[in-house]
């Protein structure tokens, strides 16, 4: 890989990293409901579960999901319906206190299987396949040299949302303590979720 095709990844890796969507929309809403060290976990996650999802998509099985029209919708159906599951699960949190009781809460398992529902991961690591890995010279080379990069750039944004949202916390829980600002908050939080859900099924 010459030093052109890796500069034009790490501009498509930073674009869609940190670009909002759906994983760093939850990390900034855990973030700011439950403190970043427990954000961390989904933080975490991310990268596990997208490493996982460009493997498969370097296998072939990727091509074959786009190929066949029923896998395509069941990956959008099941998406949308996870998002709107998330984006339910986020306006209910509406004091810090529910959201410390874990009102709010997605598991670690659960944050890597929603790569395998979410459009923009996986147009994400088609798109590396196609360009980067597919059909060159040595791609079992070049997967080890993207691989890794991807995994440090979904870390980082999502990191760096998980932080933003826990810099929040203190001005989110409002003068004493009311929450109105992080039930308004969190609303915005879940209507990203809904139009990132929507938006999946027309794409």
């Amino acid at each position: 890989m010459n030093w052109q095709e890796f500069t034009a990844l790490l501009v498509l890796a930073t674009a869609m990293s940190f670009s909002p969507g759906p994983n760093t929309t939850l990390s900034t809403a855990l973030g700011a409901n439950h403190g970043f060290r427990r954000a961390l976990p989904f933080v975490c996650a991310v990268p596990v579960g997208w490493g996982a999802l460009l493997l498969v998509c370097a296998l072939g099985l990727g091509a074959l999901v786009l190929a066949v029209p029923l896998l395509s919708w069941a990956v959008k159906i099941g998406g949308v319906a996870y998002l709107l599951w998330l984006a339910y699960k986020v306006s209910q949190s509406r004091q810090l206190s529910q959201a410390d009781a874990s009102r709010l809460s997605v598991t670690f398992w659960q944050g890597a299987a929603l790569q395998f529902v979410n459009i923009k991961a996986w147009m994400l690591a088609l798109a590396i396949v196609s360009g980067w890995i597919a059909g060159r010279e040595a791609p079992a080379l070049r997967l080890a040299i993207v691989l890794p990069v991807m995994l440090a750039y979904a870390f980082v944004s999502n990191m760096v949302y998980a932080l933003a949202g826990s810099l929040l916390r203190d001005w989110l829980s409002g003068p004493a303590g009311s929450g109105l600002r992080l039930r308004w908050f969190n609303y915005a939080m879940a209507a990203v979720l809904v139009a990132t859900a929507i938006w999946m099924l027309f794409i």
